[in-house]
């Protein structure tokens, strides 16, 4: 398959392996002549906690293979959605942690809206896991309905009868609506794409992990004498955080569409839930 891509332009192989990363490491291949990126999806079963996600990110980090490129999936179409899985309040924090770790994110449609897990009735259940062995919540339906794109019929997803039916919240969740919101979900995620586009730091940086605390997950970023600095409060408490260092000085960008953006100095106040980039 590596040498069929090869012989074309600009491809990428990618593979979808749910295996521990020891395992996964080998679908790299010898001198890294395998995939280009076998899917890391320790993000969508680790614990919801800062040192658990610090643990991960780090035996993942030092099982990479000399030159390989990581990539992270917080969401996909067999495990509920991120605002199902960790709630609202921490939908943004799951997004920064995404688009600021070092390698390649897969976003998975919907997400970046803070789509949410449907209800399905059972005479439209589609899923055979959930037809096979009913109530059991193994029925992957929920995080599959269809793109919520405005308000409209279908949630303007198609003029037909959609394979799934469109959630429940499609009215005030979709693209229509948030697109003109400044402070929506989706404000957010466009945020961090532009930021991470614009610096190298972010998009192709090395990674240092950084100690903070319990509750708080912070790593740094760094390229071309660039360096950034996330810092992200897993807690429903506020958390302090040190600022001292060259990647610390200004704030960048925050979960919290209210907080002032700019030049700060000593320690650093994260409201609860909230997640900051930092930068010189």
């Amino acid at each position: 398959m590596r040498r069929v891509v090869d012989g074309y332009p600009d491809r990428v192989l990618i593979g979808e392996a749910y295996l521990p990363v020891d395992r996964l490491m080998s679908y790299y291949g010898a001198n890294l002549s395998g995939l280009h990126l076998p899917f890391n999806f320790q993000l969508l079963q680790a614990k919801w906690e800062a040192q658990v996600i610090a643990g991960a990110v780090k035996i993942y980090e030092e099982a990479l293979p000399p030159g390989a490129w990581p990539n992270w999936v917080l969401g996909n179409h067999d495990r509920s959605r991120i605002a199902s899985r960790v709630g609202e309040a921490q939908a943004r924090l799951a997004a920064l942690l995404l688009l600021t770790l070092r390698g390649t994110p897969t976003l998975y449609y919907g997400d970046e809206l803070g789509m949410k897990d449907a209800a399905i009735p059972p005479e439209l259940v589609k899923d055979p896991w959930e037809k096979n062995v009913p109530g059991l919540g193994l029925g992957r339906d929920p995080e599959r309905t269809p793109m919520q794109w405005n308000g409209g019929p279908n949630a303007g997803f198609s003029t037909g009868t959609p394979w799934l039916p469109v959630a429940a919240d499609a009215e005030r969740v979709n693209v229509e609506i948030e697109s003109r919101n400044p402070r929506s979900l989706l404000a957010f995620y466009r945020s961090l794409l532009a930021l991470r586009r614009a610096e190298a730091a972010l998009s192709v940086g090395s990674y240092t992990p950084l100690e903070v605390g319990p509750n708080v997950l912070s790593f740094e970023r760094a390229h071309a004498g660039r360096c950034f600095t996330s810092v992200l409060n897993f807690s429903a408490e506020p958390q302090q955080a040190s600022l001292s260092g060259p990647c610390r000085r200004s704030l960048v960008l925050s979960t919290d569409p209210e907080r002032a953006l700019g030049s700060v100095a000593g320690e650093l106040l994260l409201g609860p839930n909230e997640g900051v980039v930092l930068g010189p």
